[in-house]
């Protein structure tokens, strides 16, 4: 259901900002994401997972979170992002 360090890792190499970065809000959203991604394929299969169920949607609402904080503080940013990750916004 979590992603691994080296996965975790691999995001944050791709979507940092600067040598170090861990805690932009690109970062934030595309680790976010990895861990979306992974939950939903959990809940698939353990469709009665509800304790999971609840976790997915805070996790999607901290995400929508920081995507409406990076469209106010720089729409370029945000644009750049929800096209790479490919979210439907």
């Amino acid at each position: 259901m979590s992603i691994t360090p080296e996965r975790k890792q691999e995001v944050i190499k791709e979507y940092s900002q600067s040598e170090g970065d861990t805690g932009s809000p690109e970062v934030q959203v595309a680790i976010l994401s990895e861990r979306i991604r992974n939950l939903t394929e959990h809940l698939k299969t353990h469709s009665k997972d509800f304790h999971s169920r609840r976790g997915l949607l805070m996790m999607v609402g901290q995400r929508r979170r920081l995507l409406d904080y990076l469209k106010r503080k720089e729409a370029s940013r945000y644009e750049k992002l929800v096209q790479a990750l490919g979210l439907r916004r």
